[in-house]
């Protein structure tokens, strides 16, 4: 069993249904039944030195805004010039390798991840991976960083997945591509020169979303592979209403004009459970490690779903990075003390995976 260091910049709670009391459910339900986050509102927002630091920086640098005509301005860009810029580097690994699949609606680009070569690879888990960018950017580049750190730490191979982005392809093309490769891995392991023995969903933002959406639906109609474990990170939850955190945070902590949309170019049906998942039913669905950002406009998103799936019984591990924003995961060149907390909540995973796979073998 790996040890956890629980650092200082982290707010962690390992939730298991027997202790999820009426007061904590509460607590954490959406803002119509309980005003959540209304006391913090009342508070200043701790914000770490380098968090600051680089907000300041954005603000003298203002992103121009994501409009139609922005957007097709971004999808000429050569590839090389999407790669991010505050992110680690992706670093050493034993393998990358591009893969094509079938999709819903053309073909699928898939990239693997990992820390070892194939023939070092004894069967296991394989994490499928959406990456974030509110439905209309982001890609398996932007987030190779990211990926390359999960499959070195938690020393499992990753697929990222290319779904299709809005306007091009609005609401539900994501979630269709989304669900249609995590169905596409588990029965072709061959593909990526491995045996995968089953799912481990992650995601981040758009992403976290997709995450929730994938695994509700493979818990409904399930895979070839079990879902073992699913990994949202900072993930929309709920389209249908305006929490507090929005509010606090929709402005000046990296979620400007510049960063999402001011139009609703995905255009999902917003009570549709694949829109809003907070909203499904989210009883016998697989441990899950959900983690926000004290200073992120989803974080009450993220507690609410936390709540709800402690209230259901699911074993949840919570983790908010204390004085951190959205997108921190992705931020660890930008902001040093994001390294800490990415590899703290993976390491929160990688010993709810290790209880998992622990169960598994006593049954």
């Amino acid at each position: 069993m790996a040890r956890l260091k629980t650092k200082a910049f982290g707010v962690v709670g390992i939730l298991a249904a027997a202790f999820a009391g009426p007061a904590f459910a509460d607590h954490h339900v959406p803002v119509s039944d309980a005003e959540m986050g209304a006391s913090d509102m009342a508070e200043e927002p701790f914000v770490r030195p380098d968090v600051r630091a680089y907000l300041d920086k954005l603000a003298a640098n203002p992103r121009p805004a994501m409009t139609a005509e922005m957007l097709a301005m971004i999808r000429k860009l050569p590839p090389e010039m999407m790669k991010p810029v505050d992110d680690a580097p992706i670093g050493d690994l034993g393998e990358i390798r591009d893969v094509k699949m079938p999709g819903p609606g053309g073909e699928i680009s898939l990239r693997l991840y990992d820390s070892r070569p194939a023939g070092e690879r004894e069967p296991g888990p394989v994490i499928v991976f959406y990456h974030g960018g509110a439905f209309v950017v982001g890609s398996i580049d932007t987030h190779a960083g990211l990926t390359a750190e999960m499959a070195r730490q938690l020393d499992l191979p990753v697929i990222s997945v290319e779904y299709r982005l809005a306007p091009e392809h609005p609401w539900p093309a994501a979630p269709d591509d989304a669900e249609a490769a995590a169905r596409w891995v588990a029965e072709n392991g061959a593909a990526f020169g491995r045996e995968f023995t089953g799912l481990v969903i992650s995601g981040d933002s758009a992403g976290g979303n997709l995450t929730l959406v994938t695994t509700l639906a493979l818990r409904d109609r399930p895979a070839a592979l079990p879902v073992v474990m699913q990994l949202p990170i900072y993930p929309s939850s709920d389209r249908t209403k305006v929490y507090p955190s929005r509010e606090m945070f929709g402005e000046g902590y990296g979620l400007g004009n510049g960063s999402v949309p001011q139009t609703d170019f995905y255009k999902a049906e917003k009570t549709s459970w694949r829109a809003s998942p907070l909203l499904a039913n989210l009883h016998d669905l697989p441990p899950t490690v959900l983690v926000t950002a004290s200073l992120d406009p989803l974080r009450d998103e993220g507690r609410a779903f936390a709540a709800k799936l402690i209230k259901a019984g699911v074993p949840t591990t919570y983790f908010e990075a204390h004085g951190n924003i959205h997108g921190f995961a992705t931020y660890r060149k930008a902001i040093p003390s994001a390294r800490e907390d990415t590899a703290e909540f993976l390491a929160l995973a990688e010993t709810m995976l290790e209880n998992v796979t622990e169960k598994q073998a006593d049954n």
